[in-house]
């Protein structure tokens, strides 16, 4: 017993060391890029997510701001980059400097393994105490949320749903467009607190009206957007609408939503050390939080767009009620295996495409291959 303890003291020290070591960054942006330059020119980030090019605005300003380094960053759904990067540690050959993931559960498992390098990046004690591991482990870079996503045009805006209940109404039926709950776990989590709220009598409802399922959570946006299908609740808008689109994202005014902060770490052995911290300072900078990602900031000190709170101060955002369910393994999986009860299998190829076990650069969109040339 005694051993036991001595050993367990020892854990908790190295714990404290890590956590002391990681002080936060004093460097400007400017003085990290110069750093970053020397180590090649290039950063390789594991983003979760559902397209190719779903990160591209993030990619081209992060390149419009530091000339001469390349931002690769390979998108895929965030479960499937989680079982490759276990797979890329396993065989000690780990591609991406970065990880940006939907799978909350895996970083403090990353972090007790010690596959993370413990960093914290300017402006680090604005960012919400929730948002982030105190040892600097992993940090929240940005807010995604599923609510509400609606055609105007088709609706009216008045028609437009913002509760549960509000999806079961006749003139709704075959004009709601759904990612797979059985194939997303923030999906799957709205399904789970809407079921609980309304009872398993609204899936039931729900399945009369013959949503059309598809996978990944960009597809029910595009296809609302372009007139396809009239409503959605499992996507993510802009909280500053554009008014030429017909597409507008609402919150519910009873019910929940699903919110969450994406966490961003450098793996332990990145190749490219500098350029990650960079990249990391780059995307929580309050110019980068207010005026390059569309929904909230992680950001104490970034006001939200005008008719809007700090998403924190959502009760009905369930913020650490999705994060323990992303915890509770057991829990998410009889979830899940009930829902498909309803839904059925999933259907269809990845909207992210296959990219294997080693993906260095981004599909090609279009193709869903990877590019025939070095770009």
């Amino acid at each position: 017993m005694k051993k036991i303890l001595a050993l367990a003291t020892l854990a908790l020290s190295l714990i404290g060391i890590t956590a002391r070591a990681a002080e936060v960054e004093t460097r400007s942006l400017d003085e990290i890029y110069e750093q970053a330059l020397k180590e090649g020119g290039s950063l390789t980030v594991y983003a979760g997510g559902d397209t190719p090019d779903q990160q591209d605005g993030i990619k081209a300003a992060f390149e419009k701001r530091f000339p001469g380094i390349t931002l690769n960053v390979v998108v895929d759904y965030s479960k499937v980059h989680s079982a490759r990067l276990d797979q890329q540690f396993e065989d000690r050959h780990v591609i991406p400097d970065i990880i940006q993931l939907q799978t909350l559960q895996d970083f403090p498992r990353w972090r007790r393994e010690g596959k993370l390098v413990p960093y914290k990046p300017a402006g680090w004690d604005s960012i919400y105490s929730s948002f982030k591991d105190q040892t600097g482990a992993w940090t929240g870079v940005f807010v995604d949320a599923f609510s509400n996503v609606a055609n105007i045009q088709a609706l009216g805006k008045d028609d437009a749903p913002l509760n549960a209940p509000d999806y079961l109404k006749p003139e709704l039926k075959g004009k709601i467009v759904s990612t797979y709950p059985n194939d997303d776990d923030a999906v799957l989590f709205w399904y789970k607190q809407t079921i609980d709220r309304h009872g398993w009598e609204w899936m039931q409802g729900l399945m009369k009206q013959q949503p059309h399922f598809v996978r990944g959570t960009q597809a029910p946006a595009d296809e609302v957007a372009a007139g396809k299908y009239a409503v959605t609740f499992t996507s993510d808008g802009s909280l500053r609408p554009d008014e030429k689109s017909p597409v507008r994202f609402a919150l519910p005014s009873n019910d929940g939503f699903v919110a969450w902060a994406q966490r961003a770490a450098i793996v332990k052995g990145a190749r490219h050390l500098e350029t990650a911290r960079l990249y990391l300072n780059w995307l929580l900078d309050k110019d980068t939080q207010q005026n390059v990602w569309t929904m909230w900031s992680v950001r104490t000190d970034v006001q939200p767009p005008a008719g809007y709170k700090p998403v924190w101060e959502y009760s009905n955002a369930n913020l650490s009620a999705f994060e323990r369910f992303m915890a509770d393994r057991d829990g998410v999986e009889r979830f899940r295996s009930r829902i498909q009860l309803y839904v059925g299998d999933v259907q269809g190829p990845s909207s992210a495409g296959v990219l294997g076990m080693t993906p260095t650069r981004a599909l090609d969109p279009a193709t869903l291959k990877a590019p025939a040339t070095g770009k």
